[in-house]
């Protein structure tokens, strides 16, 4: 699992919302004592009795973590942009569980926050203000004024995203001071690395995003069920992204889960053998590792150290056109036919605007974009094409036709001898990450915390 740097450049509310499995009502019953296991020290019986009222469930909201009050509308404010999000598609059984994941959520952001306070590392107003408002330009292309108007439009507020910037910016600058300057990697394990890589020229590498729970021998299976709920919502079109940022307990969820690119053998055994079977898109999980269990998508996937054709920059020009209201799904093909027979005729791309301009057709010029940038389907009809050919029309009705005509190719140098400092990086994130992951395990030991009856 790696650390990368906080980036606040994907807005929580893109986050799709995750159903968490609630801990079920136990039933008081006389039962014998259960046979000795790895219970951690413990002996537990295997049907307890429980005496007087402890049910979970019939909690208040309110909770206190070391004199700081959470309360029911934090924890309604930050699920509600959640659900927005998800466009409202949360039942009443998932929407208990979500309340509940979101609760230990908004309780680790207070332990950020107070640790960096109590080590002078407090994040200021102004900073978290800076963050928000670059949220608001670069997802919402408005400004904050707009956004404040969206949130509380939603039942949410500006103040329940900005702890949440205000959380992140706070266990940046926790690790910068209390994990990273402390990690050391010597030149003799970077050299020992880049000596492995070179051996590994031309095999496969992975790219991989990760979201990891936490599990213990007592809570084992409540959280196997947490992950199986979160694999079910992301084979339902749920943002792999967004639950990564929410819900993983590596230091990669403010990246949404991106571990970057890895070689066989650099994760632990039970993830590397799945990620090997997987295709480009392809989920699986959960997968039992040490310490909980982990979900993995495989991004993409490359050669080690070779060039791969999906790098080339690409000299593009889109030329679109747009349908009449009503037009029929015939007339559509017959125009995209006529209209891609056309531009076919411009032989090139110094003619394809005045032809353009005959059809009023649109043209949109881009003359840096990489191969691999490109939806799936098209990265092969591109990479295949030779300059002034286009593509074979796409579209729909609604959004109109489009073509894309090959202007210009700058093909990827072939992979040189790996970066020394690029590996030393890869190699002390690593170290961080699981620093990272003990620090807060301690923050949550020695918390005070009080729950409201």
């Amino acid at each position: 699992m790696r650390f990368r740097p906080t980036r606040l450049h994907s807005l929580v509310l893109s986050l799709a919302a995750a159903a968490l499995v609630a801990p079920s009502a136990l039933v008081a019953q006389q039962g014998s004592t259960a046979p000795q296991g790895p219970q951690g020290g413990f002996d537990l019986p295997a049907n307890p009795v429980i005496f007087g009222k402890n049910n979970p469930n019939l909690r208040t909201a309110t909770v206190i973590i070391n004199g700081e009050v959470i309360t029911g509308t934090d924890i309604d404010q930050r699920v509600a942009l959640i659900v927005a999000a998800s466009g409202g598609k949360i039942g009443e059984e998932e929407l208990v569980r979500l309340r509940q994941q979101v609760l230990r959520n908004l309780m680790d952001e207070a332990l950020q926050i107070q640790e960096a306070k109590a080590q002078d590392l407090a994040v200021d107003d102004s900073e978290v203000t800076a963050s928000y408002e670059r949220i608001a330009r670069q997802n919402f292309g408005q400004d904050p004024k707009a956004l404040d108007a969206y949130l509380n439009r939603i039942g949410s507020s500006s103040n329940s995203l900005k702890r949440q910037i205000r959380g992140e910016l706070s266990w940046q600058r926790l690790l910068r001071r209390n994990v990273t300057p402390f990690v050391n990697v010597s030149e003799d394990e970077v050299r020992e690395t880049i000596t492995r890589q070179e051996a590994a020229r031309g095999s496969d590498e992975y790219r991989v995003g990760e979201i990891f729970l936490s599990a213990t021998s007592e809570n084992r299976e409540a959280v196997l069920a947490n992950a199986m709920k979160i694999v079910e919502q992301l084979q339902k079109g749920a943002s792999f992204v967004g639950y990564a940022r929410q819900f993983s307990e590596a230091s990669t969820a403010s990246v949404g889960g991106d571990l970057g690119w890895v070689r066989t053998g650099v994760l632990p055994p039970e993830l590397d053998q799945t990620m090997q079977g997987l295709q480009p898109s392809q989920l699986a999980g959960p997968i039992e590792v040490r310490g909980g269990f982990s979900i993995i998508l495989l991004i993409d996937k490359r050669k080690v150290l070779t060039a791969d054709p999906r790098d080339a920059t690409l000299n593009l020009k889109q030329i679109a056109i747009s349908f009449a209201p009503g037009t029929t799904e015939a007339q559509a093909g017959k125009r995209a036919q006529d209209f891609a027979a056309q531009i076919k005729a411009a032989k090139g791309c110094a003619a394809a605007d005045q032809i353009a301009a005959q059809l009023g057709a649109e043209v949109v010029n881009n003359e840096s974009l990489k191969a691999r940038d490109l939806p799936g389907a098209l990265q092969d009809l591109v990479l295949n094409l030779q300059l002034g050919e286009s593509t074979p029309p796409f579209g729909s009705i609604q959004d109109g036709v489009r073509v894309l005509m090959l202007c210009g190719r700058d093909d990827p140098k072939a992979g040189g001898a790996p970066n020394f400092d690029e590996v030393q990086s890869q190699l002390e994130d690593e170290r961080i990450n699981r620093r990272a992951q003990a620090y807060l395990r301690d923050l949550r030991r020695d918390a005070v915390i009080d729950y409201g009856s």
